[in-house]
């Protein structure tokens, strides 16, 4: 249950950036040969939290990814969900984000990041709303403003969107869109 302080700091977003590791994935990373005998790195993504950050695309809000690693998966998620901004080999990402809310247009306040470790903190004191995945370090979450339900990699992602969809009153276009509530037909 979100708090009033949460909704309205929820209903201000227009630009939705996160982690990636432990937020939009487990946090785990596998590495396997390839055919040149050379190690390939894959995770595993949440359709969930894709088809949210396509909605965020289609209602105009901004996402967008900063990530200490780089990785080729990473880069394929963001294309797939319409991401705006993906920043990866980044572990200072106060400059980073600096540069995506410039870009961007918005203030501070505009902004919501999603995190789960120590390096997102200082992201959260950027931002007007700091969202930790259920997962996150006990230190993330007592910076963070809200809490998803969901793990990092299960849903979290979407979990923050529906918040913020509610929050700006979008989220009956989504299930009017998908014809929830509509019953079944005769």
């Amino acid at each position: 249950m979100a708090t009033p302080d949460v909704m309205a700091r929820a209903a201000k977003i227009k630009l939705l950036l996160m982690d990636v590791d432990g937020v939009l994935t487990d946090g785990k990373l596998y590495f396997i040969p390839g055919p040149d005998g050379k190690m390939v790195e894959f995770k595993g993504f949440d359709s969930q939290d894709g088809i949210a950050l396509q909605w965020c695309h289609a209602k105009g809000i901004r996402t967008g990814v900063i990530s200490g690693r780089i990785s080729q998966a990473t880069d394929e998620r963001a294309k797939q969900s319409k991401m705006h901004y993906v920043y990866q080999g980044h572990t200072e990402k106060i400059p980073i984000i600096e540069e995506i809310m410039a870009d961007a247009g918005v203030a501070r306040e505009e902004v919501a990041y999603i995190g789960d470790d120590l390096t997102d903190i200082v992201v959260f004191h950027r931002v007007g709303f700091g969202i930790a995945v259920a997962n996150a370090r006990p230190e993330v979450k007592g910076e963070a403003h809200w809490t998803t339900a969901n793990v990092g990699g299960t849903g979290a992602v979407r979990d923050a969107v529906e918040l913020i969809f509610q929050a700006r009153g979008l989220w009956p276009e989504i299930l009017a869109k998908y014809e929830i509530g509509q019953g079944p037909s005769a």
